[in-house]
């Protein structure tokens, strides 16, 4: 679709060759259109919003002086990205950014050669970015230079450490450019964001000093060996002079800033001259989170992914909701609270997500119980285990995708010592336009093999509210709960607080025909798709929600098993290893012979789109289960 809106730079800019033709004079006012162009199509096309409005002059002069695609750039959070895309040949597909077949939310080498590297869960440039720059060097291409833009709160991950870590000791040339906005989703937290608001530096001093040692090379005085003795020495002493230690420069890892990071002139100078320099180098930028845009800049957490609003008022468009039921979350986020009311050991955990799984609600009314530990799950998960070691009870929030990068801290943490830590994982299932990188679609199957966790899905609210106050009580040990992005079915969602008996599903319709299995809240969808069926095919169908995948209620499929010839389990999940696959085990463990159609997400990554049409394009949606209620029923006549 071609743009309306006429730009006198930005309309010529197809690729990052148009951009380096400009003067530097003019990429201020090329940074206010694409700033500009931002805000118009994300106002009626939503997406990540202010990130990547506090990113535009660094993609701006990133891209003016080094010479994309051939030098790598990789983007650790694909929220600070959509500058990069627009200049780099996709202003126009841009209106079809995070649309069913358009535009991928975050940058994918699929998509483009100029993302370089896949980002979608945060910390991972450092890493990938060395890895680049080290297979240039031993593929003897001396010219191709690596930088890594790695922030909104990134820094606080573990993998971006040892990247850093790593970075210090292997040879290599990367740039680490550090966008510091002060921000994740929510406020950044800990020590480090504390740090590098404080850090500064000397811009002078470095200039003198790279031009220093340009001049000592040249003429035979100073060698690499020299030159990291001469660093160490010229650390200390800045050290001493700026009573305060550089954590970057005691790893042997050249720093230069904080600078402006909205001073696209400067920024162009700064990297044009640090980009010969030999070894890892970080420069440190502040930047705003929702620069020019001034209720962006008020109210960041909020404006993240505002959804549509005026581009010009900046009134956000908020749909009503009233009679409607709630969110997963906000369900979550309640009945947390009134759990901790009730029950003084408990506290919240939550990995940069105080507002995104709605812990902010107990947040608010007891901080003193509340941990946002930011982007750092496995810290998250290890950190529950140890409060609960100690007997405090840890509901500990994590989104599904995000908690795959806890596994090891959630069997070697919690689930040997069988800890009862509550692990809550929100955006289980398809999440819609986050697409492959956000979907939540392995955890039943990666959770289920893990001996001492109690695995379960809770069908609507109110089994959501019961499952959070069986896993909080004693001897429960480890339980996890798992629930999708969206609202639930049920208005009225409030109920009496009650425990559900562990490993124990339900029998929701009795039928005679045929069997349906489901686990979650695409039980809702299976119900309803179950009476049409019935109506159009005069079949009895018997529907049963299984409610724990872990420890599997043995009773029931037994049940199941002598009573019918066919089956059809349905999931919000990979089909490999999921709820399908535990239904299977058991029957040919038990020696029940039947018939078995599992529906699921197949073996493939998912693109993104909203939920109904990836559920449509994984056949789990009201049509096609009904298609396969329908035919096989009909099968039922030639038995």
């Amino acid at each position: 679709m071609k743009n309306e809106t006429a730009y006198s730079l930005l309309d010529s800019i197809d690729s990052p060759e148009d951009l380096r033709r400009l003067s530097v004079e003019q990429l201020p006012t090329l940074c206010d259109e694409l700033r500009q162009d931002i805000i118009r199509e994300l106002s009626r096309n939503p997406g990540h919003f202010a990130a990547s409005l506090g990113t535009i002059e660094l993609t701006v002069a990133i891209h003016y002086i080094y010479n994309t695609p051939y030098d790598r750039v990789v983007w650790d959070v694909g929220h600070q990205a959509y500058g990069h895309k627009i200049l780099t040949g996709r202003r126009e597909a841009f209106a079809t950014n995070r649309k069913f077949g358009g535009l991928r939310p975050f940058p994918s080498p699929e998509e483009s050669e100029y993302d370089t590297f896949t980002c979608g869960h945060a910390s991972n440039s450092i890493s990938a970015a060395l890895g680049m720059a080290v297979a240039a060097a031993r593929k003897g291409e001396k010219g191709r230079h690596v930088v890594a833009v790695i922030g909104d709160g990134s820094m606080s991950g573990g993998l971006a450490f040892e990247g850093l870590n790593n970075a210090s000791t292997t040879p290599n040339d990367l740039l680490i450019i550090l966008n510091d906005n002060d921000m994740a989703i929510d406020r950044s937290v800990g020590g480090m964001k504390q740090y590098l608001f404080n850090l500064t530096t000397s811009n002078r001093y470095n200039q003198l000093r790279f031009k220093a040692s340009r001049l000592l090379f040249k003429l035979g005085i100073l060698n690499e060996e020299r030159r990291k003795a001469l660093i160490r020495f010229g650390n200390s002493l800045k050290s001493m002079a700026a009573q305060q230690q550089n954590i970057f420069e005691g790893m042997n890892i050249r720093y230069f800033g904080p600078i402006d990071g909205h001073d696209v002139k400067n920024l162009v100078r700064v990297l044009r001259d640090i980009k010969e320099m030999r070894g890892p180098k970080i420069l440190h930028l502040h930047t705003v989170k929702g620069k020019g845009f001034a209720p962006a800049e008020r109210n960041a957490c909020e404006w993240h992914a505002p959804g549509r609003f005026d581009p010009v008022t900046g009134e956000r468009f908020i749909p009503n909701t009233e009679g409607m039921p709630p969110l997963f979350q906000d369900v979550f986020g309640h009945t947390l609270v009134e759990l901790a009311e009730a029950n003084p050991n408990i506290v919240g955990v939550t990995p940069a997500m105080p507002s995104g799984c709605s812990m902010s609600l107990m947040m608010n009314k007891m901080p003193d119980r509340t941990f946002d530990v930011g982007i750092a799950e496995g810290h998250a998960v290890t950190f529950s285990g140890g409060m609960a070691k100690d007997g405090l009870q840890p509901f500990c929030n994590i989104y599904s995708s995000f908690a795959q990068r806890a596994y090891d801290n959630i069997i070697h943490d919690v689930a040997i010592q069988n800890l009862p830590v509550v692990l809550c994982l929100d955006r289980a299932g398809l999440v819609g336009e986050d697409g492959p990188t956000h979907h939540g679609v392995f955890d039943l199957a990666y959770l289920r093999p893990i001996p001492n966790l109690t695995v379960a899905s809770p069908m609507d609210e109110h089994e959501l509210r019961r499952l959070m106050y069986t896993a909080q009580l004693p001897g429960k040990g480890a339980f996890v709960i798992r629930y999708p992005r969206g609202r639930g079915v049920l208005v009225d969602w409030r109920c009496a607080l009650e425990e559900v008996p562990v490993g124990k599903g339900r029998k929701l319709k009795e039928g005679q025909d045929l069997a349906v299995i489901t686990i979650g809240p695409i039980g809702n969808k299976a119900a309803k798709t179950i009476a049409r069926a019935e109506q159009e095919t005069g079949r009895s169908i018997a529907h049963y929600d299984l409610r724990f995948l872990k420890p599997i209620d043995e009773e029931l499929l037994h049940e199941i098993g002598r009573r019918f010839r066919r089956i059809v389990t349905i999931e919000d999940g990979a089909l490999k290893g999921g709820m399908g696959s535990a239904v299977l085990e058991f029957m040919a463990d038990n020696g029940y012979r039947l018939e078995v159609r599992r529906l699921g997400i197949p073996d493939r990554f998912v693109q993104h789109g909203t939920v109904e049409e990836l559920y449509r394009l994984c056949g789990i949606d009201e049509e096609s289960i009904l298609k396969t209620l329908a035919d096989w029923t009909k099968n039922i006549t030639n038995d």
